[in-house]
C-alpha cells in the first residue's frame, strides 16, 4: 500500500472542514489532523474495515478544534466542545440531524479508551489513529511505505511540544476530563517516546 492508494474524499463538506481546520489550527495541529485521517484510512484499508470516508474526514479535521483559543470551552472537555463545533459545521453543510450527531459522537469518542468497531467504525478508527499519532500506540500496524510517505508530506513539526502543553492545560483546568486522566496516566511521557519521531 502507498499514499496514492488511500481514499481521500473530495466533497463540499470535506473541503469546508479542511478550510476551517487550516484557519484555526496551528500548522502542527493541522498536520496532526490530516495524519489522523490518513492513519485511520490506511489501517482500515489494510484490515478490510468499511467506513464512511466523508464522515471520518470531517471528524478528523475537527476533532481537536476544541483546543484552539477561539473554541476552547471552560465548561466542557475539549472533545465535547469540538463535537458541538462539528454539529454546527455539519448543519451548515446541509447534513441531516442524525449525520451531524454522528460527527459529534465520533469526535467525542476519539478520547475513549476503546471504541467498539461493530458499534462505530468511524469512532473506532479515529480513536485508534489519534492514539497512533499522539502517543505512538500500535504504529507498527501501519503499512511502512504509507507511514514514510505521510510523514514526508505532513511532517510532525512541533506537535510533541504543542500537544503536551495543550493536554496538560486541559487536564489542569478540567480535572474530571479524559485529558486529566491521560495526564495522570503519563501521556506526556508517551508523547515524548512516540516512535513516529524516531
Amino acid at each position: 500500500m502507498r499514499f496514492d492508494d488511500l481514499v481521500i474524499p473530495d466533497t463540499p463538506a470535506c473541503r469546508g472542514a479542511l478550510e476551517v481546520a487550516t484557519r484555526y489550527h496551528t500548522p502542527s495541529l493541522l498536520n496532526h489532523s490530516i495524519r489522523a485521517y490518513l492513519w485511520a484510512v490506511a489501517y482500515a484499508q489494510d484490515n478490510g474495515i468499511a467506513f464512511d470516508a466523508e464522515l471520518l474526514y470531517v471528524s478528523a479535521m475537527l476533532h481537536d478544534i476544541g483546543l484552539v483559543p477561539e473554541f476552547d470551552s471552560h465548561t466542557v472537555p475539549y472533545e465535547e466542545a469540538g463535537g458541538h463545533v462539528a454539529w454546527a459545521f455539519c448543519a451548515g453543510a446541509g447534513w441531516s440531524p442524525e449525520r451531524r450527531s454522528r460527527a459529534c459522537e465520533v469526535i467525542i469518542r476519539h478520547m475513549w479508551e476503546e471504541v467498539p468497531l461493530e458499534e462505530d467504525p468511524e469512532g473506532h478508527l479515529l480513536e485508534l489513529s489519534t492514539g497512533m499519532d499522539i502517543s505512538g500506540r500500535r504504529t507498527d500496524e501501519l503499512p511502512a511505505l504509507v507511514r514514510e510517505e505521510v510523514l514526508e508530506r505532513y511532517p510532525r513539526l512541533d506537535i510533541v511540544k504543542e500537544f503536551s502543553v495543550c493536554i496538560a492545560d486541559q487536564g489542569a483546568r478540567k480535572e474530571s476530563s479524559f485529558a486529566a486522566a491521560f495526564v495522570r496516566d503519563g501521556i506526556v511521557d508517551r508523547i515524548l517516546r512516540n516512535p513516529l519521531d524516531g
